[in-house]
């Protein structure tokens, strides 16, 4: 495990989701570019109820960034190419800084 930040832009909705203990938690995926202008897919999960309200008032392609537990993963596209991908554990969700006044 990795504690990383990752900025990216929501791809599709958060969605809900219950476990079978019987409570709540929330996923989403965040597209992110890599150094080299390709795209990597951030597969989050929330259990903290700051993170899922912050993640379920985003839409679709909304600029997020998050910090949490990271771990690599590859995936197979449809034309047979492995590809990288990250699953998140979401701790926090960064916002701006918004002073007073």
């Amino acid at each position: 495990m990795i504690d990383g930040l990752v900025g990216g832009r929501l791809y599709g909705e958060a969605q809900i989701r219950t476990g079978q203990n019987g409570k709540r938690f929330v996923t989403c995926k965040v597209r992110a570019a890599t150094n080299d202008g390709d795209t990597i897919f951030v597969n989050v999960i929330a259990f903290d109820d700051d993170v899922q309200t912050a993640l379920l008032a985003l839409s679709d392609a909304d600029s997020v960034a998050l910090s949490g537990a990271l771990t690599p993963k590859v995936w197979t596209d449809k034309n047979g190419l492995i590809k990288p991908a990250v699953d998140m554990v979401a701790h926090k969700v960064l916002v701006g800084y918004r002073g007073e006044g």
